[in-house]
């Protein structure tokens, strides 16, 4: 169609985009996504109000945000919050722009349009089936990553991984390649839902953004969307994605750190084969530590993930409208 770039100028400026806005976005958000992993990843209760109903012989490592900043600010400094941050970089990056390339190609399938107005004509439920199937790729494609992110942000002080390639390393001798798939089928099925609502949710509130402006204003800019609507947009989608599907990704962490040293200040570790499935893996969680298991992290998890889901949609669009400016 007139007007609109080659498949090949389309794919760089998704997959270029894509990789800016994950990585603006992970390293903003990173310190909440410490303190979650470090929830997600103990097994003792994480709150005080949990802890007076049980009568624990060790104490919890961490029962708060608060007292969890504290914790790990006097332990480890201001560099303990962003742990993991170059794997994570380097999982997010490939994980984002692979997830924007296929969305976009996929809603250009659908709509017969390359053009990003065209594809606020689709159906809903196109957008979530899109969505789905963009997160299940990215996620396949930059799993390792995760993995290894995962094990850096939660061993905390002091370290037994001093680096990215000495946890590969070990991973790799005491599980195989295999090991660094640890945890991949919860992360796809967590995944499956968590991107269809993402990506359904945001489209969802960017029509009715555009429709409120229709209805308030009368001129031709009437169907744009500011900045600000973009990200309300996108803190919206994240929060929903995130309470619905925020027990598969504590499942998914346990799976990731099975059978891994830490040290023992930091709590009760998850022994090798600790969990034989997923289905396992829930059921364990709930007989041990009831249903607030399946919810630990919750808090920071929501915090992190509605400005981290803004600024990714946010940086993606601004960046993407340049680029386009730019090799069009």
């Amino acid at each position: 169609m007139e007007g609109e770039p080659s498949q090949l100028k389309r794919a760089a400026i998704d997959a270029t985009a894509g990789a800016l806005s994950g990585a603006v976005s992970r390293t903003v958000t990173s310190p909440l996504d410490v303190i979650k992993i470090r929830f997600q990843v103990q097994l003792e209760p994480t709150s005080s109000w949990a802890l007076l109903r049980k009568d624990l012989s060790t104490p919890s490592k961490y029962t708060s945000m608060v007292q969890a900043s504290k914790d790990i600010f006097r332990e480890e400094g201001i560099r303990g919050f962003w742990r993991g941050n170059v794997p994570a970089l380097l999982m997010v990056m490939p994980y984002t722009s692979i997830q924007f390339t296929v969305l976009h190609k996929l809603k250009t399938f659908a709509s017969g349009s390359s053009k990003t107005e065209n594809h606020m004509n689709l159906s809903p439920y196109l957008s979530y089936m899109s969505g789905a199937i963009a997160g299940s790729a990215a996620t396949v494609g930059s799993y390792p990553f995760d993995l290894l992110r995962t094990i850096l942000a939660s061993q905390g002080e002091p370290k037994v991984y001093p680096n990215m390639r000495t946890a590969f390393v070990d991973i790799v001798q005491t599980r195989g390649f295999q090991g660094l798939y640890a945890g991949l089928s919860p992360t796809l099925v967590e995944i499956i839902p968590y991107a269809a609502l993402q990506f359904g949710t945001y489209d969802t509130f960017k029509r009715w953004t555009m429709a409120w402006n229709q209805r308030q204003y009368s001129n031709s800019t009437a169907e744009n969307i500011s900045s600000f609507q973009l990200f309300l947009c996108g803190v919206s989608a994240g929060t929903c994605a995130k309470l619905a599907t925020h027990p598969l990704d504590v499942v998914k962490k346990r799976f990731q750190i099975e059978g891994l040293q830490r040290h023992p200040r930091y709590g009760a570790r998850v022994e090798h084969r600790a969990y034989s499935n997923m289905l396992d893996a829930i059921k364990r969680i709930l007989q041990m530590e009831g249903w607030a298991g399946l919810y630990k992290g919750i808090v920071p998890s929501t915090v992190k993930a509605a400005p981290a889901n803004a600024v990714t949609f946010v940086a993606y669009e601004l960046t993407s409208d340049w680029l386009e400016s730019l090799l069009t």
